[in-house]
């Protein structure tokens, strides 16, 4: 069960970062240069693969043990409710749905209003979005993935579904932007924030000495109370049973 779990939050949280990040390459590619977008992105991509690689064993090498799950309990808790916060305003229609699409022509369009690059020089402003796009979306990918592979048994799962998620990207992107229209983003958000929400919740407790009774297949019923709530709140807002103030983004 908690393998499952481990998996799928962080294939999707990491399929979810990385669409967005590609919706920025593209839309730099597109507008100004495919080469400086192409290194933009692969110098991120290795300033964040060194930065996961650091991170990683300090963690475990300086944490270890019930303070360790403290640790990861309270960093995907706050990952996770953020997450989740953010997909029950969507499915509420208090906020805008999530639209990597819609970010990709945003993205363009503002790019093609800058200056365009000198032929034969190289395109420092192309570089530095693509870079900045991919690098940003990047250290919460590393971030949450470190959170769930340095819990006990967690490296396999998180890695795994990780990896499986860089190779869907990937191949997504090579029919550039089409499927960034097809992608349900708002309701696998939502469940990114159940997934982490929910595994910050049970490493937290375990934590502070909570013993679950279940075991890991407490995680089910943490899941499911999350779920419920979770709902609860998007149809009280969207039925206007909370005052319609203006909800910070």
């Amino acid at each position: 069960m908690a393998f499952a779990l481990t998996a799928l939050g962080a294939a999707l949280a990491v399929a979810l970062e990385l669409f967005e990040a590609l919706a920025i390459v593209l839309a730099v590619a597109l507008s100004r240069r495919p080469r400086e977008a192409i290194l933009g992105a692969v110098a991120a991509t290795a300033a964040c693969v060194a930065l996961g690689v650091v991170l990683g064993p300090v963690l475990i090498a300086q944490v270890a043990g019930t303070p360790l799950k403290l640790v990861v309990g309270v960093a995907l808790l706050a990952f996770g409710l953020e997450w989740l916060r953010k997909g029950v305003l969507r499915l509420a229609g208090r906020r805008s749905r999530s639209d990597s699409f819609a970010e990709f022509v945003e993205e363009r369009e503002a790019l093609e209003a800058v200056e365009a690059p000198v032929p034969g020089r190289f395109d420092g402003a192309g570089f530095v979005i693509a870079f900045k796009g991919v690098l940003l979306e990047g250290v919460e990918v590393i971030l949450i993935v470190t959170a769930l592979a340095a819990r006990p048994a967690g490296a396999a799962p998180a890695f795994v579904g990780a990896g499986v998620a860089v190779v869907l990207t990937i191949g997504l992107g090579t029919v550039l932007h089409r499927p960034l229209r097809r992608v349900p983003e708002t309701e696998l958000k939502y469940l990114v924030g159940l997934v982490l929400s929910t595994f910050g919740t049970f490493f937290t407790a375990e934590g502070l000495h909570v013993n679950w009774p279940l075991g890991d297949a407490a995680l089910l019923l943490v899941l499911a109370g999350w779920l419920l709530v979770s709902q609860a709140l998007a149809r009280a807002l969207a039925r206007g049973g909370v005052a319609r103030a203006e909800v910070p983004a």
